[in-house]
């Protein structure tokens, strides 16, 4: 059965959405820059609710130890995602400082994108493929972008992974048939409007999943 992650969620309403439909992983974003952002407090206080239910990830950007010692206290999370250009010696040292597993996402365009993917296979608990953003983002994913997933098409790697960028309710059973992926992360593609998740997109989205 493909896993899901429902990425970004920062409302009662939408994370229950994601809970009730059978969601694998949830996701906080705590990047300012982010529209999906979501203060650590706020974030342990909402995500309370899903502790036990499904996995809690806090989405991180090049995070300071600070942060992510706030992230740690604050929400507990299951996993950090590692979003920005850290290395697999930080992501060591992220690991010891919150206690928490490792996601690691890696930008993907073109076949020789996937080379990292090969020292980061030993330092990650799971590696995420996303859609490398266009040229002068300030995101480093959950813009609406996905990739030749034909790419990913008999890869091998040593733990399970995520496909990522551009995923939505209507392209999902075709994108994890071209893939294999064993799982995927939505963000933008159950949005009504930048940042502003729809209870009906993610329900349809692991339904969608479901079936495939």
């Amino acid at each position: 059965m493909t896993l899901v992650k429902i990425c970004g969620l920062t409302t009662p309403d939408t994370l229950d959405a994601a809970l009730d439909g059978g969601a694998d992983f949830v996701g906080a974003v705590v990047f300012p820059k982010s529209p999906r952002h979501i203060a650590p407090e706020d974030a342990g206080a909402l995500f309370e609710r899903a502790r036990g239910r499904a996995k809690i990830v806090a989405v991180t950007v090049d995070a300071d130890d600070a942060l992510l010692e706030e992230i740690a206290r604050t929400l507990r999370p299951d996993f950090i995602q590692l979003h920005g250009s850290e290395t697999p010696a930080r992501a060591e040292q992220v690991r010891a400082l919150t206690g928490a597993g490792v996601i690691k996402a890696l930008p993907i365009r073109h076949g020789d994108d996937f080379a990292a993917a090969d020292e980061w296979d030993y330092h990650a608990d799971h590696l995420m493929f996303d859609a490398r953003p266009p040229e002068g983002s300030v995101l480093p994913g959950g813009v609406g972008h996905s990739f030749d997933w034909t790419l990913l098409a008999d890869r091998a790697f040593r733990h399970s992974w995520f496909l990522a960028g551009g995923l939505t309710p209507g392209n999902v059973v075709e994108a994890v048939r071209i893939s294999g992926a064993p799982m995927v992360d939505v963000s933008s593609g159950v949005e009504s409007a930048p940042g502003v998740k729809d209870p009906g997109r993610i329900a349809a989205f692991i339904q969608a999943v479901r079936r495939s």
